[in-house]
């Protein structure tokens, strides 16, 4: 199944968080970063995630919402947040539908390290999945993944 490349329509999704159910087109006229990640407390995401949570202040500054997907429950990904003081809601996608949907999963692997940047009118403007998993975009290269995106109209 192919994924959607940058320039295509973000597929919609809704899923159920930390900070309750989040739906892609809810944030249209905004720009969304998707996280997806492999699983709570595995060694290379809660690096990835303890990073950000270094730098909460700057993660909340980036001009977009940003949030991390894996495949544990709400459950899990509570715990997760709480023992690590991670400042982005966490996505329970728990049959893996939208990592499949956004071709961030792999057979075997299950949920592929991947950022995904959706623009203010629901369209891919990044699409970056990491081959092996064993390093992550931090949030400076987020922010100079952002950076490089036009300034809608109206945007701050």
């Amino acid at each position: 199944m192919s994924h959607p490349k940058v320039g295509d329509p973000a597929p919609d999704f809704e899923l159920d968080g930390t900070d309750g159910s989040f739906k892609l087109s809810d944030h249209r006229g905004e720009r969304v970063v998707l996280l997806f990640y492999p699983g709570d407390n595995t060694p290379v995401c809660t690096k990835q995630f303890c990073s950000y949570a270094e730098r909460a202040d700057d993660m909340h500054e980036l001009p977009a919402t940003v949030v991390g997907i894996s495949s544990q429950d709400v459950d899990s990904h509570v715990q997760f947040q709480s023992k690590h003081a991670i400042p982005v809601p966490l996505l329970a996608d728990t049959d893996k539908s939208v990592a499949k949907a956004y071709g961030a999963s792999a057979p075997m692997v299950g949920t592929r390290r991947a950022v995904i940047v959706v623009d203010e009118d629901g369209v891919i403007r990044h699409h970056f999945v990491h081959r092996l998993g064993l390093d992550f975009q931090t949030v400076d290269d987020i922010r100079a993944v952002l950076d490089t995106l036009p300034q809608r109209a109206g945007s701050s």
